[in-house]
């Protein structure tokens, strides 16, 4: 993920003609169609007027990453939610502290299918709601598959619930393979190449990605049935982050 200059601390007073902490006019933006919470909007001990502009910059950073991805400019953030970049750096010193914020409860959330998943007594029906839902959740709102994926070290929170959902999948991986439904020769790599096929999806709405990720996936995942499997040729490894890494 790209940091740009947001990586370092930025606490200036605003520049002349911007505002610190009063509403500013909000240049619109595609709305994506996830079923996903939405970003957090609680924060106790602001003012008022320092609350409504965080939930605007909140609000503004998770549209723009859901269309444009983590590596949109903070400034254009700033541009969107209509308040000084100045301001901006002041509520949020990093763009992955921006990320982190914005995408905390989604993460949960998707910690929490796995979760749900895991519990089901049919361990395949399991496996295969989490795919289904992980990967619609990627076919509509980039900036959280990208969050997903990414490595953030300073959020011990979030590093711990993504690490627990990833360990969770591999659990049901597990399951699904010893109750006879799973093939044998899938491994947590082929995550990886489902989340990048899933991934290349190009469309016009996010509906019509939706609508071709739940295709795609669903051709996967009959692939993955141990009923009929052929073998196949090894398998290369992959970690997650490489779904994110540009083709070379």
């Amino acid at each position: 993920m790209s940091t740009e200059p947001s990586q370092m601390p930025y606490a200036p007073a605003d520049a002349p003609g911007q505002p610190a902490e009063t509403p500013g006019p909000r240049a619109g933006a595609p709305e994506p169609q996830a079923e996903t919470p939405g970003p957090r909007a609680d924060a106790p001990g602001l003012r008022a007027d320092a609350l409504h502009n965080r939930n605007r910059i909140l609000e503004a950073a998770r549209e723009t990453f859901a269309t444009l991805g983590l590596d949109v400019p903070m400034v254009e953030i700033a541009r969107r939610s209509g308040v000084g970049i100045a301001t901006l750096y002041r509520r949020f010193p990093t763009k992955e502290s921006l990320v982190v914020e914005v995408f905390a409860d989604d993460l949960h959330a998707c910690a929490k299918v796995v979760d749900d998943a895991l519990a089901d007594p049919d361990p395949w029906r399991g496996f295969r709601t989490v795919i289904e839902k992980v990967c619609a959740m990627q076919a509509v709102d980039r900036g959280f598959a990208a969050a997903f994926l990414s490595k953030f070290p300073d959020a011990i929170a979030f590093e711990h619930e993504r690490e627990c959902a990833e360990r969770g999948f591999a659990e049901l991986a597990r399951r699904a393979k010893e109750a006879g439904r799973l093939r044998a020769d899938f491994v947590q790599d082929d995550l990886t190449l489902l989340l990048m096929a899933n991934s290349g999806i190009v469309t016009d709405s996010p509906e019509a990605a939706l609508t071709a990720s739940r295709r795609l996936v669903a051709f996967l995942l009959q692939a993955f049935r141990a009923e009929g499997a052929d073998p196949l040729p090894p398998a290369t490894p992959l970690g997650l982050d490489q779904v994110l890494r540009p083709a070379t």
